[in-house]
């Protein structure tokens, strides 16, 4: 309803304005003296021709147009050049379907200095009316308006433009995230092959000697003990080859680490929260003892976020220096100007202060935690 109104405001103006210009020259004047019905009906279908030339676009007003124009020579020839005004008010119809360069909107003015029986301060205060209305819409509300709709424009391309980019690093995170589990599917495999083939050519071959040991066990006692020995020998080798195999074919921690922070990231998403997961240096020198730590303070971090901060976006960023791992997680939420250590922040600096690294906190814009984690442990 609001927006109708405001659609057609303008016109409403303009068809109030031709009704009341109509009742001033028509009371103004001697004309409904001689013949009011012909003037009365002129007046009517000045106004009709105004009227319905509104419900149509472009070149299909232009009858109309001509029809008024026609009626309005009728009522200036036959009774009087004061309604010459309504001329003015056709004209400036004109201008406004036609919409050319302002001068033309001061053009109507010489029409002020007709000679009727009006006054001529009420001609020229009619026709300054006039003039502020049209150019007032035709220049200052159009565009405006104009400007209102680029804007919403604008603001549609953004917003499908975040959408887009939001699905593109969405399946950007899932693709990453099958493709780190996929290599630790290759790697448990190439494991599970590896040992299956050092195992079982292992065990296969002491249950061999086993056996003939339990053939020449009391016929050659010395040879079986021999025999025992060895395989005890063998066994003691595999055991080592195993546990080899298990050193260098288990998946790295911080693979996994990263995975468990993008499907942190990967949840905010589906929650409509934007996250970010950034990572800068060689995370392989990073401890397991400080991934842990990243992890649990992480987990921690993002639900209050979620819970408490009322965001839109969360961003995890790990750097890897010389000398310390940096890790900052941070939201654009409320934000607080003092907070109060609960479980969660109380927990997280207990866990820093454990490796003797610093945590800190930024309240003003959002809410920020750095931690700083010394990659070589220092002195207590």
């Amino acid at each position: 309803m609001e927006e109708r109104l405001r659609q057609n405001f303008f016109m409403a103006v303009r068809m109030g304005l031709l009704l009341i210009l109509e009742g001033y020259i028509a009371l103004s004047t001697s004309a409904l003296t001689g013949a009011p019905s012909a003037v009365l009906l002129l007046l009517a279908l000045f106004i009709a021709a105004m009227s319905l030339k509104e419900l149509f676009d472009g070149k299909v007003k232009i009858p109309f147009f001509a029809a008024a124009a026609v009626i309005l020579i009728i009522m200036v020839k036959a009774f009087g050049i004061e309604f010459i005004l309504l001329g003015v008010l056709l004209f400036y119809e004109i201008l406004h379907c036609v919409k050319p360069g302002i001068i033309f909107y001061f053009l109507p003015l010489l029409a002020a200095f007709a000679r009727t029986s009006l006054p001529l301060s009420i001609q020229l205060l009619i026709v300054l009316l006039l003039a502020l209305v049209y150019i007032q819409n035709d220049f200052v509300v159009e565009s405006y308006r104009r400007q209102t709709q680029e804007d919403c424009e604008t603001e549609q391309h953004l917003k499908h433009d975040m959408y887009r980019r939001e699905h593109e690093m969405q399946e950007q995170l899932r693709k990453n995230l099958l493709q780190t589990e996929n290599q630790i599917l290759e790697e448990r495999e190439q494991l599970s092959q590896k040992l299956h083939d050092k195992l079982g050519h292992s065990i296969n071959g002491s249950i061999y000697q086993l056996e003939a040991i339990k053939v020449l066990m009391e016929k050659d006692p010395t040879a079986s003990r021999t025999m025992l020995q060895a395989v005890i020998d063998q066994m003691r080798g595999g055991m080592d080859e195993i546990r080899a195999i298990l050193r260098k074919g288990r998946p790295k921690k911080y693979r996994i680490a990263m995975i468990q922070l993008e499907k942190l990231c990967e949840d905010c998403i589906q929650k409509g929260v934007d996250a970010t997961l950034n990572t800068e240096g060689d995370l392989s020198q990073v401890p397991e003892k400080y991934l842990e730590i990243i992890l649990d303070n992480a987990y921690e971090a993002v639900s209050n976020s979620m819970k408490y901060a009322k965001c839109t976006a969360v961003n995890i960023n790990i750097r890897v220096l010389n000398q310390l791992v940096r890790c900052s997680i941070s939201d654009n939420g409320a934000g607080c100007r003092e907070f109060v250590d609960g479980m969660g922040i109380s927990g997280m600096r207990r866990r820093i202060r454990e490796v003797n690294g610093v945590i800190d906190f930024e309240t003003e814009i959002g809410f920020t935690i750095n931690m700083l984690l010394p990659l070589q442990e220092r002195d207590k």
